[in-house]
C-alpha cells in the first residue's frame, strides 16, 4: 500500500483524493499523536490556508477533527505557508496546519503539519499519524472537546517578523510583485511597503478560484512584461502559498533560485554570516552556481531533491544558508521552512544596500545550459546497476570535463529516469542527454 504522505505532505484533488473525511480524520489522528507524545498541557494547533475555495471546506473539517481528538485551535485565515510555520513557534503551538496545494491547480489541494517550534514532521511521525487515521475511541467529551479561537493580528504579526529580519530598507526601489491570486495577495504587498518599497502588485484579487491560473512563478512571462511596462527596478513572483519566490531584473530577465542563493550567499559571506562559508543546495542546482560559489571561497553542500533534505543538511552543520534551484530558501536564523517572502526580502535589500541593479548582482552566475530528459523504462533498478549507463556517464563525464556535469537520477514515484546534462552550450547539453537517454532506454 502506498504512502499517503508525500514530500510535501497529503496533497490530491480536493473533494475526490483530498475529502473532508480524510481531512477530519488526518487531522484527529495528528491530534492523538501529538497529545501521546507529549502529556503535559492539552494540545494547541494552529491552522493557515491558502484561498482557494476548497480551503474553507478542508479547513472547517481540519478544525473539527482537531477539536474531536481534544486540540483546542487557533484559526489564522488566509496566509503564506511560512508565516504558520512562523506562528507554531511565536504562538507556542504544538502543531501547525497549512492547507494549501502550493503552485498546483486550484482544483487540488493539500494539508501540511509542522511540528512545534515550526518544523516539518520527521518521516516517524508522519507514519504515526498515517498508522492512527479512522482511530474513533477514547474521544474527549465536556470540557475535553477542544475550543476555536481567531487571531486577527496573525498577517501583521508575520509582516513584523518579515521586518526585523530585513537588514536593509528598500526605500528607492520600484518593484512589481505577482502574487499568483494566492496566499501572499495581501500580505506581500504590504511587507514590502512597509520596508519603503514603491509597490505594483499584480495578480493580488483571489477569488478562491483563480489561484496558479496561468500567474505566479510558474508563468514568469506576465511578471517580465509588467516589469518592462512599469520601469520598475525588479519583479518578485510568488507560488500559490508563498513558500518560495523567484524574480526578474530591471531588464525583464529571469533570476532564478540558484541565483538568487548566490547573491544571498555572498551578501552574507560579506556581512560575517554565512556559517563556514558554506551554501547548501540540492543535487538540481546548476554547475554554474557550484563554479561561482568556488570562485568566491564558498563551500557548495548538495543534497538530495527536496527542501526536507535541504533543511536537515543546515540543522546538521548549523548553516545560514540553502534551498533549491526552484526558489524554495531557507534562512534558519530566522525561518524553519522555506519562505518566500523573506527570500525577496533579503534579495531587495542587498539590491538597496549596494546601490548595484539586480542583472549585476545575479551576474556572479552564469546558467550553463541544462537539459532534462525522462526517460520511461520497465525497471529503473536495472538502469541504476546497468554496466553501459555507468560506462555512457563516465565517457560524457570526461568529454564535459569542468565546464559541463551529468546527473542520472531515478524518480521516487515512477518508473522514471531523469537524465540531466549542462554543458557550455545548449547543442552540446542536448546531445550528450540524447544519446544517455538512448543508452537509458535501451537498457530499461
Amino acid at each position: 500500500m502506498s504512502r499517503l504522505f508525500g514530500t510535501d505532505g497529503v496533497r490530491g484533488m480536493a473533494n475526490a483524493d483530498l475529502t473532508p473525511e480524510l481531512a477530519l480524520s488526518l487531522a484527529a489522528a495528528a491530534a492523538r499523536v501529538l497529545a501521546e507524545h507529549d502529556t503535559t498541557h492539552r494540545p494547541v494547533a494552529v491552522v493557515g490556508r491558502d484561498p482557494r475555495a476548497s480551503g474553507e471546506m478542508l479547513e472547517a473539517a481540519v478544525t473539527a477533527g482537531l477539536t474531536a481528538a481534544g486540540a483546542d485551535v487557533l484559526r489564522l485565515g488566509v496566509l503564506p505557508t511560512p508565516a504558520v510555520a512562523f506562528l507554531v513557534a511565536e504562538l507556542d503551538a504544538d502543531l501547525g496546519v497549512m492547507i494549501s496545494a502550493s503552485h498546483n491547480p486550484m482544483p487540488d489541494n493539500g494539508i501540511k503539519f509542522f511540528a512545534k517550534g515550526g518544523l516539518k514532521l520527521s518521516d516517524e511521525l508522519e507514519d504515526e499519524i498515517e498508522a492512527r487515521l479512522g482511530q474513533t475511541s477514547g474521544r474527549p467529551t465536556g470540557a475535553g472537546v477542544g475550543r476555536v479561537t481567531d487571531v486577527p493580528d496573525a498577517v501583521s504579526r508575520y509582516i513584523d517578523h518579515l521586518l526585523v529580519s530585513t537588514p536593509h530598507d528598500l526605500h528607492g526601489l520600484k518593484i512589481v510583485v505577482d502574487c499568483a491570486n494566492g496566499a501572499a495577495s495581501t500580505t506581500a504587498p504590504q511587507a514590502y511597503r512597509r520596508a519603503g518599497a514603491e509597490v505594483i502588485a499584480i495578480h493580488a484579487e483571489p477569488t478562491g478560484l483563480n489561484i496558479n491560473d496561468g500567474v505566479g512563478s510558474t508563468h514568469l512571462d506576465v511578471l517580465q512584461a509588467a516589469v518592462l511596462e512599469h520601469g520598475a527596478d525588479l519583479g518578485i513572483a510568488h507560488d500559490g502559498d508563498a513558500d518560495r519566490c523567484l524574480a526578474v531584473d530591471g531588464a525583464g530577465a529571469e533570476v532564478d533560485g540558484d541565483q538568487i542563493m548566490a547573491v544571498l550567499a555572498l551578501a552574507l559571506k560579506d556581512a560575517g554570516e554565512l556559517k563556514d562559508d558554506t551554501l547548501v543546495a540540492t543535487v538540481m542546482s546548476n554547475l554554474g552556481l557550484h563554479l561561482a560559489m568556488k570562485e568566491h571561497g564558498v563551500r557548495l553542500l548538495t543534497t538530495a531533491v527536496g527542501d526536507r533534505y535541504v533543511v536537515e543538511e543546515l540543522r546538521a552543520g548549523g548553516y545560514s544558508l540553502g534551498g533549491e534551484q526552484s526558489g524554495h530558501v531557507i534562512l534558519p536564523s530566522h525561518a524553519t521552512t522555506g519562505d518566500g517572502l523573506l527570500t525577496a526580502l533579503r534579495l531587495m535589500a542587498r539590491v538597496a544596500a549596494t546601490g548595484k541593479p539586480l542583472s549585476e548582482l545575479a551576474g556572479v552566475m552564469r546558467r550553463l545550459p541544462q537539459v532534462l530528459i525522462n526517460v520511461r523504462v520497465a525497471d529503473k533498478a536495472a538502469v541504476a546497476v546497468a554496466e553501459t549507463v555507468s560506462q555512457a556517464v563516465a565517457e560524457v563525464t570526461a568529454e564535459l570535463g569542468e565546464t559541463g556535469r551529468v546527473l542520472l537520477r531515478p524518480s521516487g514515484t515512477e518508473q522514471l529516469v531523469r537524465v540531466m546534462v549542462e554543458a557550455p552550450s545548449q547543442d552540446e547539453a542536448h546531445g550528450a542527454a540524447t544519446r544517455l537517454a538512448e543508452v537509458v532506454s535501451a537498457v530499461g
